[in-house]
């Protein structure tokens, strides 16, 4: 098999190169005339000088009549001043002020009186209540200098400055080419083998966000002379194209070669992780970029690079993410070989901010849906121990990070359905949860990285759940477990159970899949098979460890494994059979400094509450 990746470049040396050669062949953005009221959000090419003064007129700014104040200057409580007809003109507000008229007096400061006059008993003084010529702005005046996106207020000013076209630079298209023999448009009944393209809907709603348009162009198969027909077309149509899968070494793997044929291939490989498989070329003056074909791989690249090769387009530095300092729940090993992109979820914790590190697989795209930030570990660095201060680029405002709850530890899906009660109820926070085992809850719930968390670790000499563990690892009684529900842990097994499992021992004869360290569920696996007598060795499938029911379940549906403990809502989710086992105790660990948080006292109305019993029941499983 082939293997042809030119480079292993940092980021920062491969941007460097990339983009001096775009300025060199002149990459450049292009402009367009539209009217200022479809401009929002648009770039403007040159600085935009007001046409008109605003007002253009000397306007009334109030409802009232428009008088010459010198016939007002005697007016006092003792002294009231009347005006006839022929002192004063009735005026609403925004009406021209008559030629001989310089102030208002409001409405409501006018004594009627008799055949039309009225008497006053305070004066105006010149222009008062009036919206003189430029008061706002002035002819000639610069609304806004070059480069400035159009805010809504702006095309506002622009207009009311007697602008009504305006020069912007045209938004870059960018043309997304999706590849693979085994790529099908979405739908929900693949076949096996058919992978879902899904990669290019992420691309549009990123390139929409750096203020670019898209076309999507058909799924094309891993065939050179139709992936070089297809770029050629895009070439012709757009002003960057991306070429999605195909960039890597394998044997099908052609985007490098067709882009040289094409123009110039300036990096291929770059030393991020996710990331490295990507292709940095041009041609006809046009960047073409290859991009992973795993989703996370392909974001950071779209991230990293596409964002501020459309930045350059508009002249303009890219902008990144606010930075923010936060404590790491859990140790990251790193390779030293590339600059890693770890996504995190946040929230505060006391005084701090709490960063949980999510799944880091390069296919895993919900990493990025549940991340609230990115964790960059720098090239030539083995990692990052638990409790050290890091930095946080963020994706979402802090203000809406501020307010999240924090729950970590064992896994059940109760902890979204609470989360869609909330939801639905309209509360003024999110909940985000990471799945690390119920020892996990201990440690974080220990050292302040989290709320609360899941439990239910058995004590395997009294058969009690949770107690001693909470007395050893946190014997200073700053934390108590609250109720939160009896389940069923049982074997799930395949429907129909074609293998006649019908106890625990049974695994000794079936491929396993078993939970990570430090679960409550492997815990329970452990003290069943020493109770059984059955070794780690004697397991198909011990070490295969799964951080969730659920994915235990998904891998038994798809005939990867054929039986795993869990919990029954997990078996009846994926229409498995299950073999119960015994029934235990689910609690949540909660630090006594969040008994009475808000967020804290809200989750566990929701899980106390009789509807959410009802859903509970339809569940299956709790007791």
């Amino acid at each position: 098999m082939k293997y042809n990746y030119l480079n292993n470049l940092p980021l920062d040396e491969a941007k460097s190169k990339y983009y001096e050669h775009l300025k060199k062949v002149g990459f450049t953005k292009k402009t367009e005339t539209v009217p200022v009221t479809d401009a929002c959000g648009r770039v403007i090419k040159d600085a935009a000088y007001a046409h008109i003064c605003s007002p253009h007129y000397n306007a009334s700014a109030m409802d009232g009549v428009a008088v010459k104040a010198a016939v007002t200057f005697a007016a006092s409580e003792r002294t009231p001043v009347t005006l006839t007809p022929a002192d004063y003109t009735v005026v609403d507000t925004g009406d021209p002020l008559p030629d001989k008229a310089d102030s208002v007096i409001m409405v409501e400061d006018l004594i009627e009186g008799e055949n039309g006059n009225y008497d006053i008993i305070s004066s105006v003084v010149p222009w008062q209540n009036v919206r003189q010529v430029g008061e706002d702005i002035c002819m000639g005046d610069m609304i806004a200098p070059s480069g400035t996106a159009l805010t809504p207020s702006l095309c506002g000013a622009l207009l009311a400055g007697g602008i009504t076209e305006i020069e912007v630079i045209k938004k870059p298209l960018v043309g997304i080419i999706p590849t693979g023999d085994e790529i099908v448009t979405p739908t929900a009944d693949p076949k096996k083998g058919d992978i879902i393209e899904f990669n290019s809907t992420v691309f549009k709603g990123m390139l929409n966000g750096f203020n670019a348009e898209s076309k999507l162009y058909p799924i094309t198969p891993d065939k050179k002379d139709l992936i070089k027909s297809a770029i050629e077309t895009a070439l012709s149509e757009c002003d960057i194209v991306l070429v999605s899968a195909g960039s890597s070494a394998g044997r099908d793997d052609y985007t490098s070669e067709i882009i040289a044929s094409l123009g110039t291939v300036l990096v291929h490989g770059i030393a991020v992780k996710p990331g490295k498989p990507a292709v940095l070329g041009e041609a006809l003056g046009k960047p073409v970029i290859g991009l992973p074909g795993y989703p996370v791989s392909a974001i950071v690249i779209m991230d990293e690079i596409v964002s501020e090769v459309v930045a350059m387009y508009y002249g303009k530095p890219r902008l990144t993410g606010e930075t923010v300092k936060a404590t790491l729940a859990k140790k990251i090993v790193s390779s030293l070989k590339y600059s890693e992109y770890v996504r995190v979820s946040l929230g505060r914790i006391g005084g701090k901010l709490s960063a949980s590190p999510l799944a880091r697989g390069a296919g895993v795209i919900t990493s990025f849906t549940k991340a609230d930030g990115v964790l960059i570990i720098p090239q030539n660095c083995e990692g990052i121990e638990a409790g050290e201060e890091v930095e946080i680029r963020l994706y979402k405002p802090l203000c809406e990070i501020e307010n999240t709850l924090i729950i970590t530890g064992s896994h059940d899906p109760l902890i979204d359905e609470v989360s869609d009660f909330l939801a639905r109820r309209g509360a003024p926070f999110r909940v985000c949860s990471t799945h690390v085992g119920s020892m996990g809850a201990i440690y974080a719930v220990r050292d302040g990285l989290a709320h609360m968390g899941g439990i239910h670790l058995l004590d395997t000499e009294t058969g009690e759940y949770n107690k001693s563990y909470v007395e050893k690892y946190l014997p200073d009684g700053n934390a108590v477990t609250v109720k939160g529900v009896g389940r069923v842990q049982g074997l799930m097994v395949k429907k129909g159970n074609p293998l006649n499992i019908k106890e625990f021992k049974d695994i000794k004869n079936v491929r396993y899949v078993n939970r990570q360290r430090g679960a409550g569920t492997r815990i329970l696996c452990d003290w069943l098979m020493e109770q059984n007598a059955i070794s780690p060795k004697e397991v198909d499938g011990y070490y295969n460890e799964e951080f969730t029911h659920t994915a235990v379940a998904a891998l038994i549906a798809a005939g990867n494994a054929d039986a795993g403990l869990g919990i029954y809502s997990a078996a009846k989710m994926y229409d498995l059979d299950f073999i119960p086992i015994c029934n235990e105790t689910y609690e949540f660990l909660i630090d006594k400094n969040y008994l009475d948080n808000p967020m804290v006292r809200a989750f566990l109305d929701v899980l106390y509450s009789d509807e959410f019993q009802i859903r509970l029941s339809e569940m299956g499983g709790y007791v």
